[in-house]
C-alpha cells in the first residue's frame, strides 16, 4: 500500500464526495480515481478493498469536522457552540452526508457497523468529556439528549431544509439547550 498522506487525504475527500453524491452503491474504487483526478488504479494502490476504503473515509470525516480552535476559543456558551457546529456541518455538507450513508451501510455491513459503533461512542465520550470539562451547564444525561437532539436537527438541516420551515433554528437552539441542560430553566 502506498504512503503519501496528501494523495491518501485526496482521495479520501474524493471518495467522501463520491459517497455523498452517489450513495453506498456508487461509491468504488475507479469512480474515487475519477473524482480525484487521478489515473485508474491509484485509489487500489492505497486502499486494499472497498471495506478498507470505508472504514477509512469514516476516520477522514473526523479530521474534516474537527472544530477549529477559535470555535472552541472566548467565553464558552452552549448555543453559540451548537450555532457553530450547524455552520460548520452546513460548510462541509458532503462530509456529514457521507457519514449518514456510511451509517446507512453498517446496517448491511456488520464489520462497519462494529467500527462505526466504536467510532461513534468514542466521539460521544469525548464530545461529553470537553463539555462538562469545559464547565458548561447540565450533566452527562443532558449532554447526551442535547447531542441526539443536534443530530436530528442537523439531518433535517442538511437533507430536507423544508421541514425546519417555520421553525427558526436559532430559537430551537435556545430552546434545546434550556429544556435539555438543568442549569437552564425552562421557559
Amino acid at each position: 500500500m502506498r504512503q503519501n498522506p496528501q494523495r491518501r487525504a485526496a482521495l479520501l475527500d474524493a471518495a467522501i464526495e463520491v459517497l455523498a453524491r452517489e450513495g453506498s452503491r456508487g461509491l468504488t474504487l475507479r469512480a474515487v480515481d475519477a473524482e480525484a483526478s487521478v489515473p485508474t488504479g491509484t485509489a487500489s494502490n492505497y486502499f486494499a478493498n472497498r471495506a478498507q476504503l470505508l472504514v477509512q473515509i469514516l476516520h477522514r470525516t473526523r479530521e474534516r469536522l474537527m472544530p477549529a480552535p477559535e470555535d472552541l476559543s472566548g467565553p464558552l456558551d452552549t448555543k453559540v457552540l451548537l450555532s457553530r457546529l450547524l455552520e460548520r456541518m452546513r460548510r462541509e455538507r458532503s462530509v456529514h452526508i457521507a457519514m449518514l450513508e456510511l451509517r446507512l451501510e453498517g446496517t448491511r455491513r456488520p464489520e462497519l457497523q462494529a467500527e462505526l459503533a466504536e467510532f461513534q461512542r468514542e466521539e460521544l465520550d469525548a464530545n461529553v468529556a470537553w463539555h462538562l470539562e469545559a464547565g458548561l451547564p447540565g450533566d452527562r444525561q443532558g449532554v447526551v439528549l442535547l447531542y441526539l437532539a443536534m443530530l436530528g436537527l442537523i439531518v433535517d438541516d442538511l437533507t430536507a431544509p423544508a421541514t425546519l420551515e417555520g421553525h427558526p433554528v436559532d430559537g430551537l437552539l435556545d430552546l434545546m439547550v434550556r429544556r435539555l441542560l438543568p442549569e437552564h430553566p425552562a421557559p
